[in-house]
């Protein structure tokens, strides 16, 4: 039972929550970014370069057979998932920028609103002290 109990305690733990989240988010993202690619940039970019269907593109090692299939390189559907790889990149690099920024803004922010300590035995403090008792006068 002690297995068990350890277990539970693995799974429930925030990192492991979040981590799932985020796998499920990626995936998502991941379909969303194909779809993109595959339905929207890749059409236009055929019609481009003559009328050419990405994923129709391969190198025919072997021809088919009466009792076997032909064998290929699909290099079409590979460009396809180098592209999707360099969006899902290129993505991922200006979330992360983006919250490395608002990260630094915060930092900034949190830096610029810290009161300033001043040391006991300074003249500032001397200063201030007799500020304060004149205002209390």
């Amino acid at each position: 039972m002690k297995i068990i109990e350890e277990f539970k305690d693995f799974t429930l733990k925030g990192n492991v929550i979040d981590m799932a989240v985020g796998i499920v988010i990626g995936v998502a993202f991941g379909r969303i970014v194909s779809s993109m690619v595959n339905d929207i940039l890749m059409p236009p970019i055929g019609v481009l370069i003559g009328g050419v269907n990405f994923s129709d593109l391969k190198f025919i090692i072997k021809e088919a057979g009466k009792n076997s299939q032909a064998v290929t390189l699909n290099y079409g559907n590979f460009i396809q998932v180098i592209l999707d790889f360099i969006i899902i990149a290129f993505s991922m690099f200006v979330v992360i920028k983006a919250t490395n920024i608002a990260k630094r803004n915060r930092e900034k922010e949190i830096q610029e609103s810290k009161p300033i300590i001043i040391e006991e035995d300074s003249k500032d403090l001397e200063l201030l002290s007799e500020i304060r008792d004149l205002l209390k006068k």
